[in-house]
């Protein structure tokens, strides 16, 4: 079945998620001949967060930052962590449950001064 742009009927639908994660919904439209049902998917993510991190330590003297990971998606996470820089430490791996939060151990161990 083809339908030109003059059969379309445009169904503006607002969505206010209040976390992130993966929302499902049905949509049934009903006419007189005509039974339709339409499911939707959206995936919600948060926006992209910065942070900034300053360590102090003497060298050769390892200092720990716990990093809180909070998941208020609908399923459980197990993310992967890639550090780049000479002196970063922690785990490969991290999962974080549903509706819980993790710390993530960021460990700096500088080899020299800097």
């Amino acid at each position: 079945l083809f339908l030109d742009r003059s059969d379309a009927v445009e169904l503006p639908i607002k969505f206010v998620p209040r976390y992130a994660g993966c929302y499902h919904c049905q949509i049934l439209l009903k006419s007189s001949c005509d039974v339709r049902v339409y499911e939707i998917e959206c995936v919600v993510n948060t926006d992209r967060a910065e942070a900034e991190l300053e360590f102090l330590t003497p060298a050769y003297q390892a200092v720990i930052q716990d990093i809180p990971i909070s998941n208020m998606s609908s399923q459980d996470w197990k993310l992967e962590a890639i550090l780049e820089g000479q002196g970063f430490y922690g785990p490969p791996l991290i999962n974080v449950g549903l509706g819980e939060t993790a710390l993530y151990p960021l460990m700096f161990k500088p080899i020299a001064e800097c």
